[in-house]
This record gives structure tokens, sequence and C-alpha cells, in this order.
């Protein structure tokens, strides 16, 4: 199943951005982007990223909204 979300995904374009404010500033935009769309591709700014990696904030991320993390990529990230 993943290997079918990844393949759409690449098709996604990030409709949210995370920057300065950090993951709290968009968890509640992307809980509703997720309850209306399958996919959704976030971009991490590097003001979000700091001293930590994308894979980890996605981590994060996805945890806050309880959402899978289909995959990362540079400093993209994919969410069902």
């Amino acid at each position: 199943m993943h290997d079918d979300l990844r393949e759409r995904a690449h098709d996604v374009d990030a409709t949210l951005r995370v920057g300065k404010g950090g993951i709290d500033a968009v968890a509640d935009e992307l809980r509703t982007q997720l309850d209306d769309r399958e996919l959704v591709k976030v971009k991490f700014l590097r003001a979000a990223r700091g001293g930590t990696t994308t894979a980890t904030l996605a981590e994060e991320l996805a945890d806050v909204v309880d959402a899978e993390l289909i995959e990362t990529r540079g400093h993209t990230a994919v969410f069902h």
C-alpha cells in the first residue's frame, strides 16, 4: 500500500510550509487538509529545521496530528 501512495505522492504539490513557527503552527491545517484529501505534502523550510532534520520534524508532525508519514524526500514529507 505504501508503494502505491508513494507513487501518487509524486503528483501532489506541497500545500503546507513549515517555517519558523514550527510544526505546531501547521498542525491544525494539516488535520483539516487530511480530512479533505488522501495525501498532503509538506515542505520544511530552513527556518523550521534549525539543528534537526526534515525526517525528525516530519515524524513529530505525524505524531501530533495522528497521521501516517508515507515518505520524506529532500525537505518535503508526505502524510496520509
